[in-house]
């Protein structure tokens, strides 16, 4: 059984088919009003009767979204045909209609809210007065807030993002969720006694913004823009690197509310700003070392000294290195208190060819599994020491 079978044939089958060659006496519409009322309270014992015949949290969440959103579509739908007629007698019907509808609507929303989801859409004429009760809010706020001295003006900034999507709202269905987040971020905004004023570039209005998951492509951009600026003015690599660290150290303890989101089709603001800063982070350090590359060669009056490199390279492999290090230690040539101590000391100060940064327990651990290609080459390599020192 569909509940709302009447409600749905006089909206569509009777407005929406051609409501302007319908014609009412004023005691039909007498009648019509307490048919309404009537079917009203029916609806209200099926929705009650309903409720408690089902068993499972599952059922009743199901019940709920189902009246709740049959009863978004009706409203919008009168709201609709509304606009399309002229007839103040037909006005008339329809704000009996509206009236009896939104009482059922607020009547689900508040007795079974428990069952509610926040993804359900608002209907029609809630939003529309909610709607022209946000703008004259953010209107008032931004005169309150605003320091017509600030150079970014953030402060109207973030309110006329917030202000965009419900001046081309025409086309968007905004769901409990959506209208709960602009409630609860205008209401940060409220608190702010500072909006603008800044700590290393970062202000008080960009943490909350980033705490309550204010994901504007505009607002992301325009805040790494802001962030990049500042960093700009330090020429010292280490310095910027040292800011930009610090910086994030701020954003990253925030514990933003993931649940909320300005935009839901967008990322979320922390993620975005995540990757900026390690983007950039990699960014400085490649072109710190490059700096440090181009800083190796230095002039003295007018030769070139090249500066010297803090490793040995060594023509054997790191097998073989192993092999040689192990047996100068068994056979006692070095003295150290560990044979660990000896490969600790001297292969970190050591490379190859192939291989620029040695580990020293990799070379200790190989040393015991060599191959017998690498003990050739390593006996092969300290006779040829041996015949050097013959020659001296």
């Amino acid at each position: 059984m569909y509940p709302l079978e009447w409600f749905d044939s006089l909206i569509i089958n009777s407005f929406d088919a051609g409501s302007s060659s319908i014609s009412v006496s004023e005691s039909e519409l007498k009648v019509l009003n307490e048919r309404i009322a009537s079917e009203a309270k029916k609806i209200k014992i099926h929705i009650k009767n309903s409720f408690f015949e089902l068993k499972s949290k599952r059922q009743i969440r199901l019940l709920i979204k189902k009246y709740h959103s049959s009863l978004v579509f009706l409203i919008d739908k009168t709201a609709e045909i509304r606009k399309r007629e002229n007839s103040t007698q037909i006005n008339e019907i329809f704000d009996l209609v509206v009236t009896s509808l939104n009482d059922l609507l607020s009547f689900v929303e508040i007795r079974y809210s428990a069952f509610m989801s926040l993804d359900q859409r608002v209907s029609y004429s809630y939003f529309s007065v909610w709607k022209k009760e946000t703008l004259t809010i953010l209107k008032n706020l931004v005169k309150t807030k605003e320091n017509p001295a600030d150079h970014y003006r953030d402060f109207e900034f973030a309110a006329a993002l917030l202000a965009a999507p419900l001046h081309n709202s025409r086309n968007i269905k905004f769901t409990y969720r959506q209208i709960l987040y602009y409630r609860e971020i205008i209401t940060e905004m409220q608190k702010l006694e500072h909006a603008v004023s800044e700590t290393e570039c970062i202000s008080d209005l960009d943490l909350m913004l980033i705490r309550m998951n204010f994901n504007s492509r505009e607002y992301a951009e325009k805040l790494v823009g802001k962030i990049g600026r500042y960093l700009e003015g330090f020429e010292n690599l280490s310095e910027r690197l040292e800011k930009l660290l610090y910086i994030w150290s701020r954003i990253s303890k925030i514990n933003p509310n993931l649940k909320l989101t300005f935009n839901p089709s967008q990322q979320n603001l922390i993620l975005f700003l995540e990757y900026w800063f390690s983007s950039e982070v990699r960014y400085v350090e490649k072109k710190s070392a490059i700096e440090m590359q181009q800083k190796t060669v230095d002039y003295v009056g007018n030769e070139f000294v090249e500066k010297a490199d803090s490793k040995l390279e060594c023509m054997l492999s790191g097998d073989q290195i192993g092999l040689i290090l192990r047996a100068t230690d068994e056979a006692r040539i070095i003295r150290a208190k560990s044979m660990n101590y000896i490969f600790k000391s001297i292969v970190p100060y050591l490379s190859t060819p192939v291989k620029r940064n040695l580990s020293y327990q990799s070379v200790r651990s190989n040393s015991y599994n060599a191959e017998e290609r690498d003990k050739e080459i390593a006996i092969e390599s300290l006779e040829k020491i041996i015949r050097k020192i013959k020659t001296y």
